[in-house]
């Protein structure tokens, strides 16, 4: 962090950071522990969103197994450059996958929450070595 910047605002931004990461962590562990308690709903999102069919209750619990790994590893703070990318191209690809839903966007608004929460995966991955607080090093 450059010295012309106050131990104040260095202190607001790794909160702030901190805030970001644990509102995307949240959200992400939600998703992956859908997989586990209903994944026949991961089915239908694969096939409805992503045009992958068949998928067996299976493939969604690896899936989440894999995703738990790195959603766990995120929150912590390891290997930022790889979990936070991930992070932030798996979210991009979810959001740029429901173009459908924007297009009735009325009848589908909590679909927009996906752009500020992408929005916030990319500020994590741009100020990734700034984002400090309870991280493992």
């Amino acid at each position: 962090m450059s010295n012309s910047i106050s131990s104040d605002t260095q202190n607001r931004l790794q909160w702030s950071l901190f805030s970001l990461r644990l509102g995307v962590f949240i959200v992400m562990a939600m998703w992956t522990l859908d997989k586990f308690v209903n994944p026949g709903h991961s089915a239908r999102i694969f096939e409805h969103f992503y045009g992958i069919s068949g998928s067996s209750d299976v493939v969604a619990y690896i899936i989440g197994a894999l995703q738990i790994i790195l959603v766990l590893a995120f929150m912590a703070g390891i290997k930022k450059r790889i979990t936070y990318g991930v992070i932030f191209v798996m979210h991009g690809l979810s959001t740029l996958s429901s173009y459908n839903q924007y297009i009735d966007g009325f009848n589908n608004l909590l679909f927009f929450a996906a752009w500020p929460m992408w929005a916030a995966c990319f500020a994590l991955y741009l100020l990734r070595d700034e984002d400090v607080k309870y991280t493992i090093k």
